[in-house]
């Protein structure tokens, strides 16, 4: 299992982190705003939520523990979690500014009558009443230009689904392998990019697989994905809930389509399900694999649908490959060719094809970094991290449409938000190694500034040495902010 010493990548891929009390206290932290409406002091309010989180911490704790203990077993009781507590705990941590579905209910509009309204939608759960609305299909741009189609869903469907992802995740976070980081507790991009990063360097890896299942949320399995579910789950009432949502359609331009493929991405409840459909397709077949059949080290990191392996010898890695897309055939997925690359990469790779007359190696990227082989001060090998321009051109191009929108504002107004969108570029993109790009970032952020600033008067002759001034007084100056990723690896995954 996963907390055994791997053969391949034992000290590289970081065990699950624990699931104890922490995990939920994780979640109680959440910023909560006293509800509108109530005829209550603040002194009740404050100590109602306390015993209520403190209700739903202790009981997804015992489901935790149980699924533990009792690794094949499903479990038949469910739906009692589903408490009026859990639904209050769920609709509190949802996005406030977030668009309406289908329904036109926005957070606010709900939370002025809250208890009344789960009081209601806790009885319509429990005794089947409860209905899932069709998701509203909205569009929102990719770098690369196309766009990306997100299924909205209706208010009551977002608590109820955030709720059912929560005792869900009380069970499955015992079962999910240590190279899964996509849409988990206590795990973000950066947990990704650090094991990934770790594994390279420490591990013999001379070449890479970047994989791409193509349209991965959209050609899921909707009958494969609740068969996977009934593996652990043994509550019909559960199971009806998630093929509600599955089965609810989307409405885009007054047509309501339903499909038996897609898990709706966008959905509250459409990440813990796209995990535990790759957990049975992709990481216990790949887990078992490099145990059984590699011949060197294999290094996994899996984020969601984005996944690159790590091989020792190249006869593993297209063995591999070739084995990954029979099996993602066989339940409904295959690679994108366009997308899914075989590179030589490593400490070795540049040597190796020098010798060939080949040039320097191939790059690749995963979450937001391009992947480089370079070299330090003292000529060792180093593990480089790039922003990726690609994204980069586009962010700058939405900075400079907002800035348009903006064009009139105060200047200490634009500072203000550009100063947020600067900071919050950095927050995580600043890597070490990546000084140079945020130091490009802020000049074309600079740039940017100043056209706006001259277009709002032809008379006006704003000079570059001004805007610098403006610059440095309301913008954060380009700075490593995290860690190496050996560091930051070490402190979270010890041994």
């Amino acid at each position: 299992m996963m907390h055994d010493r791997e053969k391949s990548d034992s000290a590289i891929i970081a065990v699950k982190p624990t699931n104890n009390a922490s995990v939920s206290k994780a979640d109680a932290a959440e910023p909560v705003e006293p509800r509108a409406g109530t005829k209550r002091n603040a002194s009740e309010q404050s100590t109602h939520r306390t015993q209520g989180r403190a209700r739903v911490t202790q009981a997804l704790d015992r489901v935790r523990q149980a699924a533990g203990q009792r690794k094949k077993e499903k479990f038949t009781a469910l739906l009692h979690h589903l408490s009026i507590d859990l639904l209050r705990e769920a609709f509190l941590a949802l996005k406030r500014d977030a668009a309406p579905g289908v329904d036109d209910l926005t957070w606010q509009t709900y939370a002025a009558d809250l208890d009344l309204n789960l009081t209601d939608l806790h009885a319509r759960v429990h005794r089947g009443a409860y209905r899932a609305l069709p998701s509203r299909r909205t569009y929102i741009p990719k770098a690369d230009g196309r766009q990306r189609p997100l299924a909205v869903a209706a208010l009551e469907d977002k608590i109820v689904q955030k709720a059912t992802a929560a005792v869900l995740n009380s069970i499955y976070e015992e079962e999910f392998l240590g190279f899964s980081y996509g849409f988990r507790p206590k795990r973000g991009q950066h947990d990704a990019l650090d094991a990934l990063c770790v594994g390279i360097t420490r591990k013999r890896v001379n070449f890479i697989l970047d994989a791409d299942v193509r349209s991965f949320f959209d050609e899921v399995s909707q009958s494969w994905l609740v068969r996977f579910v009934e593996h652990r789950i043994g509550d019909p009432r559960i199971i009806r809930l998630i093929q509600k949502w599955l089965k609810a359609g989307v409405l885009e331009n007054g047509v309501v389509t339903t499909s038996d493929k897609g898990t709706g991405q966008g959905s509250v409840i459409s990440p813990l399900l796209a995990n535990v459909y790759l957990h049975y397709v992709f990481d216990l077949w790949a887990d078992r694999w490099r145990r059984r059949e590699a011949k060197g080290d294999v290094v996994i990191v899996r984020y969601a649908d984005d996944i690159v392996v790590g091989f020792e010898h190249e006869t593993d890695a297209r063995r591999f490959q070739d084995a990954m897309q029979q099996r993602l055939q066989e339940f409904a997925l295959s690679l994108n060719p366009e997308k899914t690359r075989l590179i030589e990469f490593g400490r070795h790779a540049a040597d190796r094809r020098s010798r060939c007359g080949l040039g320097k190696p191939e790059t690749f990227s995963f979450l937001g970094f391009i992947f480089i082989c370079g070299r330090s001060r003292s000529g060792k090998f180093l593990l480089k991290r790039k922003s990726r321009p690609d994204r980069m051109q586009s962010k700058l191009q939405d900075i400079k449409e907002e800035l348009r929108r903006r064009l009139h504002q105060p200047i200490p107004e634009q500072g203000k938000w550009l100063a947020q969108v600067v900071r919050g570029y950095f927050a995580y993109h600043a890597v070490p190694t990546n000084l140079s790009a945020l130091k490009a970032f802020r000049y074309y952020i600079d740039r940017l500034w100043l056209r706006s600033l001259r277009r709002r008067s032809q008379k006006d002759k704003f000079a570059w040495e001004r805007i610098e001034k403006l610059a440095d007084d309301w913008l954060p100056q380009p700075r490593i902010l995290h860690p190496w990723p050996q560091q930051r690896f070490a402190v979270k995954h010890s041994r």
